[in-house]
């Protein structure tokens, strides 16, 4: 029986991909077997990720890309194809989050930017790699979305908006391009151990309370979400698309 969640002969793309959940997610697609796209605003650090997946016999490039701008958004997947003349997988995992307090005091320059960066972008990037996708029979479209778009805060009201566009994106994606094959679907993570939470999870009375309201007693650690993304890569994962799968210890049913 052949490995059935092998990705010989992929291309993914990782946005965020030199850190945190898009780190693991470029490494547990790389050591599947795919060609991966290490890719975030600063070159350097995905260029260290590019070197350590080679170091460990896969194989990878890095490419700069601000989600924020389209046309570095579209340049990304333009430069995937023309290196490897395919693009398989796109993992749409960078994220940004401006905003820290209540939406009485948000500015439309901080929400614009939360919308363009968490939201618009997966559209370009959709729109530029479905094609290609659609060239080789077909294709996986990951969003990494979040819990936030599932729940309600009083601290985090724009990035949660965000995040629950993200799933709309995702359903709306998996209808239009079902037909040519192509799975769209989104993963909601839980609070994980990444720069990116570090506020919430570095602080001690946040942590020990979060964990208390936690089936499985612990915050989640980027493994925890790599591993789901390269499975929505493979082929075990072909009759699931529109789907918004919630990975977070158990918080959201407590």
């Amino acid at each position: 029986m052949t490995n059935p969640f092998s990705l010989d002969g992929q291309v993914a793309i990782v946005t965020g991909g030199s850190k945190g959940i898009g780190l693991s997610i470029s490494q547990h697609l790389a050591q599947l077997g795919a060609k991966v796209v290490v890719s975030s605003r600063k070159l350097d650090v995905c260029e260290d990720v590019v070197a350590d997946i080679k170091k460990s016999g896969g194989e990878a490039i890095a490419v700069a890309c601000n989600i924020s701008r389209r046309e570095e958004c579209e340049n990304l997947v333009k430069v995937a194809h023309n290196t490897w003349g395919r693009v398989d997988t796109f993992v749409a995992n960078a994220a940004v989050n401006p905003v820290f307090g209540p939406m009485t005091g948000l500015s439309d320059e901080a929400f614009n930017k939360v919308m363009t960066s968490n939201v618009h972008s997966a559209i370009w990037f959709a729109n530029a790699a479905m094609p290609h996708m659609a060239e080789v029979g077909g294709g996986s479209f990951i969003i990494v979305s979040s819990i936030g778009g599932i729940k309600g805060s009083a601290t985090l009201g724009a990035y949660g908006i965000s995040k629950a566009a993200d799933t709309g994106v995702a359903r709306a994606l998996a209808v239009e391009w079902g037909p040519k094959n192509i799975r769209v679907n989104c993963i909601l993570p839980g609070l994980v151990k990444t720069d990116f939470a570090r506020a919430l999870w570095e602080d001690d009375e946040n942590r020990t309370n979060r964990e208390a309201r936690t089936p499985l007693r612990r915050i989640g650690d980027p493994d925890d979400i790599g591993g789901i993304a390269a499975f929505l890569a493979g082929p075990t994962a072909k009759f699931i698309t529109g789907q918004a799968i919630v990975a977070d210890g158990g918080t959201t049913i407590m």
